[in-house]
């Protein structure tokens, strides 16, 4: 109770967590020592206490009070633990205020922080009359206001949160520190405390990391069906598997690593392999969730139903075929009745069996046609007495249906006779004006068939090239490879080359220009082709993962501006694919590539470019050396193949011939073996479709 304090050379503490830590916070020294008072709080704690006789505890305060009465200071009753109150101890300390003259009494929470700065502010208006009067409110009502501020400033908190916390990486340090600036973050820290704050942020987190996973396995899970749709496809392999042999069966397809990933850690979303973004590759221990499990079931569903679907097809296809009732011409509506049944319905819908219908329908109606033209055929004396205009009357019509009446072949088409007479005017049409355009066999007649044939088999006469390249002894040859290769590989050609660059390719001398390009094709200096350079072919070297996917997309560069330029010879390159290794290279490629993998990427590349492919074992040579002269005579033969192709040129005696296939054609080009033939060779071969002499390969 006294109003002035000695503390000399003391230290002033701001909150407890300074206690046994001092060095490491600012240290202040109370002001000389010395605190005069000018107040008192006089707690009294309205909780239920361990062997405590709270009216005894209620003498003690009396006596307090009459201390601090002497004094003349004001003094304010303060109800601590109000949150754990006792009704009655709360009445009696209020019963007790009313019996002091001017005495105040606040109840208090200081672990829910309720009515702790009411209790200073109404003791600070005592001390000092010039403030204003602090209302004193109610514990339940001021928890009730607190409750709701509370509420106020966690949403706005968490907003706060959530626009700048955007990943489940996040870490509460350097947030905290990007949100301290925030008025949203300063009243929540104010009200509830940092460790809430922090709570609130990492609950935020993990709802982050549980919405991500959440969004993995759902891409997973839609990529299962396609999944089981390419390794198991047949129904017979899975239909009576368990579940274990199923999976064991999924790993053991050969593309099973191209759909899904072992793990070492399970289950897949407790690892790190939730936070690799780029990975499109299904967790195998997926498998073992209700989820994937229902999707198996359902592909299990889907099979059996595409084969009870394929049966009930083909159960009506042979419905159709073998029913009296379908005939050529006949409606829908009128044969439903003979052809459907409960199952049809059941497993087809009306779109599926409409299609099938259809589909026999004209499959009828074309062998109806086809007999009734055999029978106008075979009835031809029937069409020598027509005028030469070719428009019968209608008596003639009408005798010629009375002698084809009684036919089967005629019937047939009874419910199509607008298509039966088109086909009498057409024959007649033909047997007067004899073309292959009013041919009755359309695109099946000989002549058509023949003018066909030479049109696509034979390369029209080239453009003649703007450089004025027409020699044959000469070959233009790019190299195609990153890092070196195309270099390297360009010396080494030119090393087996003669002095003025010559070589030598099966006997005969040819002049060899070589262009290396390492680089981007669609810059100028890249460029596959230039106003002094026409490539003949090229040569693609790679020796890893990362130089083959180079040469694919250069490739394909230099075909799309070859297409912009509508360039046809620069878009039908000749390429040669060839695996080789810089000098000095180990026994692998880059990125720990084996030679069997490359071998294989190789493959795959030369089938979508549609090109030759070399490897060092078709050769019988060691990986790690470059390609032999064998292998550089085989490119080099290729290419002059290829262009003696391109500059073929189909000859006639007449110089106003221009395209193949003309009637004065002396010499044409055998379709099969590619040999020069004569005119009067070429007919027969072509329709018996034969070679004119047997074909090397």
């Amino acid at each position: 109770a006294a109003t002035k304090l000695a503390s000399a050379e003391k230290l002033m503490y701001f909150c407890t967590d300074q206690l046994g830590l001092e060095q490491d916070f600012e240290q202040k020294q109370m002001p000389d020592g010395k605190l005069p008072v000018d107040g008192f709080l006089l707690c009294v704690d309205v909780s239920r206490g361990m062997n405590r006789n709270f009216d005894e505890q209620l003498k003690f305060v009396s006596n307090l009070y009459n201390q601090l009465a002497k004094t003349k200071k004001p003094v304010v009753v303060v109800l601590t633990k109000c949150d754990e109150g006792v009704e009655r101890y709360i009445r009696d300390a209020h019963a007790f205020a009313l019996g002091k003259k001017n005495l105040q009494v606040v109840e208090t929470s200081a672990r829910s922080n309720v009515n702790v700065e009411l209790a200073f502010g109404t003791l600070v208006q005592l001390v000092d009359k010039s403030r204003g009067k602090a209302k004193i409110i109610p514990y339940f009502e001021a928890l009730k206001q607190q409750s709701q501020q509370i509420a106020a400033a966690k949403d706005k908190y968490e907003w706060l949160v959530s626009r700048i916390v955007k990943s489940h990486h996040e870490l509460w340090p350097n947030v905290a520190r990007k949100m301290q600036p925030a008025p949203e973050f300063q009243d929540y820290v104010y009200l509830e405390g940092t460790l809430k704050a922090k709570k609130l942020f990492l609950q935020h987190v993990q709802r982050l990391k549980q919405e991500h996973i959440e969004r993995r396995r759902k891409a997973y899970l839609a990529l299962l069906p396609q999944a089981l749709d390419a390794l198991v496809p047949d129904l017979d392999e899975i239909d009576r598997l368990s579940r274990s042999k199923a999976e064991k069966l999924l790993e053991a397809k050969p593309d099973f690593s191209k759909w899904f990933v072992v793990l070492e850690e399970t289950p897949w979303d407790a690892g790190d392999r939730v936070d690799e973004v780029d990975s499109e590759r299904i967790p195998f221990d997926l498998l073992e969730t209700p989820a994937a499990e229902q999707l198996y079931e359902a592909h299990l569903e889907k099979l059996r139903n595409e084969r009870k679907r394929a049966e009930m097809r083909r159960a009506f296809r042979e419905n159709l075929e073998s029913s009296p009732f379908v005939t050529p011409g006949k409606p829908w509506e009128e044969a439903r009745s003979f052809i459907m049944n409960e199952d049809f319905y059941q497993w087809l819908e009306e779109p599926v069996y409409m299609d099938i219908y259809g589909k026999h329908q004209k499959q009828l109606i074309d062998k109806a046609k086809e007999d009734f033209q055999e029978l106008l055929l075979e009835y031809s004396e029937l069409f020598y007495e027509l005028e030469l205009d070719a428009k019968p009357s209608k008596e003639k019509m009408g005798v010629i249906q009375e002698v084809l009446g009684e036919e089967q072949r005629f019937k047939a088409l009874h419910k199509l006779q607008a298509e039966r007479d088109a086909l009498v005017l057409k024959h007649i049409h033909f047997v007067y004006h004899p073309t292959k355009e009013t041919c009755p066999s359309c695109s099946s007649c000989v002549d058509a068939r023949v003018e066909q044939l030479l049109s696509t088999r034979f390369l029209r006469p080239p453009h003649r090239n703007p450089l004025g390249e027409t020699n044959v002894d000469r070959i233009n040859l790019v190299i195609l490879g990153k890092d070196g290769l195309a270099r390297e590989l360009a010396n080494e050609i030119r090393a087996l080359c003669t002095n003025d660059d010559k070589y030598v390719v099966e006997g005969k001398m040819y002049e060899l220009a070589l262009r290396p390009i390492e680089g981007n094709v669609r810059l100028p200096v890249n460029a596959f082709q230039t106003p002094t350079f026409q490539p003949h072919g090229c040569l693609c070297l790679y020796n890893s993962k990362e130089s083959l996917s180079y040469v694919v997309e250069s490739i394909e560069k230099s075909r799309e501006a070859a297409a912009g330029r509508r360039d046809g010879h620069a878009a039908q390159l000749p390429l040669t694919l060839v695996l080789v290794n810089k000098r000095g290279g180990g026994g692998g490629g880059e990125g720990g590539e084996t030679l069997q993998s490359l071998i294989q990427q190789g493959q795959q590349i030369a089938s979508k470019l549609q090109c030759v492919f070399l490897d060092p074992a078709s050769a019988g040579i060691a990986y790690g050396r470059n390609i032999n002269e064998k292998q550089i005579g085989q490119v080099l033969k290729g290419l002059l193949d290829a262009k003696r192709n391109l500059n073929l040129v189909v000859g006639s005696t007449s110089p106003g011939l221009k395209e193949p296939g003309d009637a004065e054609l002396r010499v044409v080009m055998c379709l099969m073996c590619g040999d020069p033939v004569g005119a009067d060779e070429v007919l027969l071969p072509i329709l018996q479709a034969q070679p004119c002499r047997p074909a090397p390969g």
